[in-house]
């Protein structure tokens, strides 16, 4: 396994439901874009589209102005498909439990949307 990709993302008000929580459907639209980001930076000349996100389990509701941080690492290389466990924790740093992790799977496409090897 590489080293991982790290990037962070401020929550802001248009991020919350009407309890004032992290809407879950934005952080797992940020998680997809981590996996994406790192694939297209390991695989630069590559086209992907995500293919799965396993288990989704939110382990801790974030508020207003908490700074996430996204680690995303590779965890699997097929024929033409790339995993990345994407690990979410709260402030700058890496530090106890994620708040949010799951591994995203993304398939290398041609111009027609066919399945092509990586290599």
């Amino acid at each position: 396994m590489l080293a991982g990709m790290e990037n962070h993302k401020l929550v802001m008000p248009e991020h919350l439901n009407h309890f004032g929580y992290l809407f879950g459907g934005n952080l797992l639209k940020w998680v997809d874009e981590q996996a994406w980001i790192a694939a297209s930076l390991d695989y630069p000349d590559c086209h992907f589209v995500t293919i799965a996100l396993d288990k989704v389990e939110f382990r801790q509701g974030i508020r207003e102005g908490t700074i996430l941080l996204f680690v995303a690492d590779r965890t699997r290389e097929g024929t033409t498909s790339v995993q990345y466990e994407v690990a979410v924790f709260r402030g700058g740093e890496v530090d106890g439990d994620a708040v949010f992790t799951t591994r995203v799977t993304l398939v290398r496409i041609d111009e027609q949307g066919a399945k092509i090897p990586l290599t």
